[in-house]
C-alpha cells in the first residue's frame, strides 16, 4: 500500500510508522515537496499516487470543502489525535499508532472502496475504528 503522512505528523512518528509498515511505501508530505500545500490541493495531488492518507488534523471533517476533497481523493483517510502538547502528547500518540497502525493498514488493504478510519488507543480490541463513509459519514458535510 502507498501511504502519505500529512505535514502535521511529527518526524519521530514518521520513522516509527515507516519501521512498523516496512512492507509498505510510506512517504511524508515534506519528502515529496508538498510542505505548506493546502489540504484540498494536497489531497487532489495525492489521489492517484497514494492509497491512504494519515493525519492528526481531525478538524478536516468540520470543513465542507475539505470533506469534499477527502471524498474526491478516494484515498482511505486515517486520523489520530495527539491529546496533549509536547513530549507527553508525542508519547501517547506513538503508543496508539504503534498498537494500531499495522492492523489498521492490513484491514484497509482488503477494502475495495474508500474508508474513513481513526486510531483511538492502545487497548486490545479498541485500537482503531473503520467506517464506510457512504453508510456512516464522518460529518454532516460529507
Amino acid at each position: 500500500m502507498r501511504i502519505l503522512l500529512d505535514e502535521n505528523v511529527p518526524v519521530p512518528l514518521v520513522h516509527l510508522i515507516r519501521h512498523l509498515l516496512v512492507e509498505h511505501d510510506v512517504a511524508h508530505v515534506a519528502e515529496v515537496g508538498w510542505s505548506g500545500k493546502p489540504d484540498r490541493a494536497l489531497l487532489m495531488d495525492a489521489k492517484d499516487k497514494y492509497d491512504t492518507f494519515i493525519t492528526n488534523d481531525v478538524n478536516q471533517y468540520n470543513d465542507p470543502e475539505e470533506c469534499k476533497a477527502i471524498r474526491q481523493s478516494k484515498m482511505h483517510h486515517v486520523t489520530y489525535a495527539i491529546p496533549r502538547d509536547g513530549l507527553e502528547g508525542l508519547a501517547l500518540a506513538s503508543g496508539a499508532i504503534s498498537a494500531g497502525v499495522r492492523g489498521l493498514i492490513t484491514q484497509l488493504g482488503h477494502e475495495p472502496r474508500q474508508r474513513v478510519a481513526r486510531i483511538v488507543g492502545i487497548a486490545k480490541g479498541t485500537r482503531f475504528e473503520i467506517s464506510d463513509p457512504r453508510k456512516d459519514p464522518p460529518s454532516p458535510y460529507w
